[in-house]
């Protein structure tokens, strides 16, 4: 894929974390499948949709892949599409922007 930024949702406390320990190892659903899942700008709105319907104060973090290498890969998922997923812990100085949910 050629896409250089893709986006990590993030409760409230797990950007507080984020922004403490300055890096970020997972959500537990990360965490469990042993890798931190990303969506690009296309996928963004739809899973929010699915993964944190009816949650207020999200943080939606850009990340930029460029400074992750070899820790993306691209995988199918929902739909058979392609998404970006993390193999690694993701850093801080690899997110470029945040801004709160719609």
């Amino acid at each position: 894929m050629t896409e250089r930024f893709a986006y990590k949702v993030l409760t409230q406390a797990q950007w507080t974390d984020f922004v403490r320990d300055g890096v970020f190892r997972g959500a537990p659903v990360d965490l469990a499948d042993g890798y931190i899942h990303l969506s690009t700008a296309e996928q963004l709105s739809e899973t929010i949709d699915k993964h944190f319907k009816n949650q207020t104060d999200l943080t939606i973090a850009e990340v930029d892949l460029a400074a992750l290498g070899d820790k993306v890969r691209w995988e199918k998922s929902r739909g058979g599409a392609l998404f970006p997923h993390i193999y690694a812990p993701l850093p801080l100085l690899a997110v470029q922007s945040v801004r709160k949910a719609d």
